[in-house]
């Protein structure tokens, strides 16, 4: 994602600075900078028209921030789900493989049609993609993708339709590292570098607050609206080193603690760890005893019968912060953006952390406070 000179390092200061996008909109400010917006599915003054039914815990779909792609000739409006933590654009899912309110948002995300562009061609190839959760059986064709509200066309992009797929709800935008790194093509954000769309292989994501679902995410530059002072490079861990071994952007974490109202700051145990950074995770994932101990905190013991912790929402009022310290800068995540809310005849309210033996990671409930609001 990132130019060879700094594949290390998560590069948020840049000489790109982009200026502010407006709400609802792509604005490409100058020659080399796109502002797409992101809109979290909970948005219904946005999502109005395409979701029908108030999603449950139970469903996937209300925990993921989408944008607007039209692919092919004449443009075929598609959304997809914005993910940091894999590389490749899909579209398609089987939407009769998921169920309930996951099923109707598949459904109403939309689709796309090779045989209703004029400018698709078939590669004859095809591949498995696999997820935490889901999978998609894809065959590559390549297609015009046009940025809505922008002049940008990219031609020829290389992506994956799905022929089948399992447990997933939505196609997916991988921007993670491309060509040479994950792919043996360029993948999208290869792309916009590749045609010149962007001055540089870089972007930033702000998620915006819980409340504003929705954000933007800048190709090729910084959106300086986001953020007052200096912006911090945390350096990446290499692939070799990390605890994967896939170029993801994992980072060293020193330390999790918890500053409770009126009290001292205090640092939980053992919470010196790498971790990678995940919009396509709504939930934060770590090891069950540093999540045991943050849940007893917020006054739970033990999770549900579906491993969520669930809280009392008056906690969203409580002017707390759970701090996440890395090298040279500590992002303090307030308990209401921590807090996954529920919305129902009785609202539900579930710590926005689960434990997990298998992934360390920050998820949207670390992200929404990591940068822009």
């Amino acid at each position: 994602m990132a130019p060879p000179s700094v594949l290390r390092c998560l590069t948020l200061l840049m000489a790109v600075c982009c200026g502010r996008a407006a709400a609802q909109e792509i604005i490409q400010h100058d020659a080399g900078c796109i502002h797409m917006p992101i809109i979290h599915s909970t948005n219904v003054g946005h999502f109005s028209e395409k979701r029908g039914v108030q999603l449950q815990l139970a469903n996937r779909s209300d925990v993921a921030y989408y944008a607007q792609l039209s692919i092919g000739t004449p443009p075929q409006p598609v959304y997809v789900q914005l993910d940091t933590g894999s590389f490749e654009l899909w579209v398609n899912p089987d939407c009769t493989k998921v169920s309930g309110g996951d099923a109707v948002f598949c459904e109403r995300a939309g689709k796309y049609d090779s045989a209703k562009s004029t400018t698709s061609e078939s590669l004859g190839t095809t591949k498995t993609l696999r997820y935490g959760i889901g999978s998609a059986n894809i065959s590559y064709v390549t297609d015009t993708i046009t940025l809505m509200g922008s002049t940008t066309a990219l031609k020829t992009v290389q992506f994956g339709v799905a022929s089948s797929s399992e447990d997933t709800f939505s196609g997916i935008l991988g921007i993670g590292y491309g060509m040479n790194k994950t792919t043996r093509y360029l993948n999208f954000v290869d792309q916009l570098a590749a045609q010149n769309a962007t001055r540089v292989k870089a972007y930033t994501l702000s998620l915006g607050t819980k409340d504003a679902q929705e954000g933007v995410i800048v190709f090729g530059g910084v959106d300086t609206s986001k953020f007052s002072g200096a912006l911090t490079k945390l350096p990446v861990i290499p692939a070799e080193s990390s605890p994967d071994k896939v170029p993801r952007f994992w980072v060293d974490m020193e330390s999790i603690s918890i500053s409770p109202p009126g009290a001292a700051n205090r640092v939980y145990e053992n919470s010196k760890m790498p971790v990678f950074l995940d919009s396509g995770s709504t939930m934060t994932l770590l090891p069950p005893n540093l999540t045991n101990a943050i849940a007893l905190d917020f006054g739970v013991a033990s999770p549900d019968s579906n491993g969520f912790f669930r809280l009392d929402c008056a906690l969203t009022k409580v002017n707390g912060t759970v701090d996440f310290k890395f090298n040279g800068v500590t992002v303090k995540v307030p308990y209401k953006e921590l807090i996954r809310e529920v919305p129902g005849d009785t609202p539900a309210c579930f710590l926005g952390i689960t434990p997990s033996t298998t992934f360390t990671l920050l998820g949207d409930t670390f992200l929404r406070s990591a940068y822009g609001t």
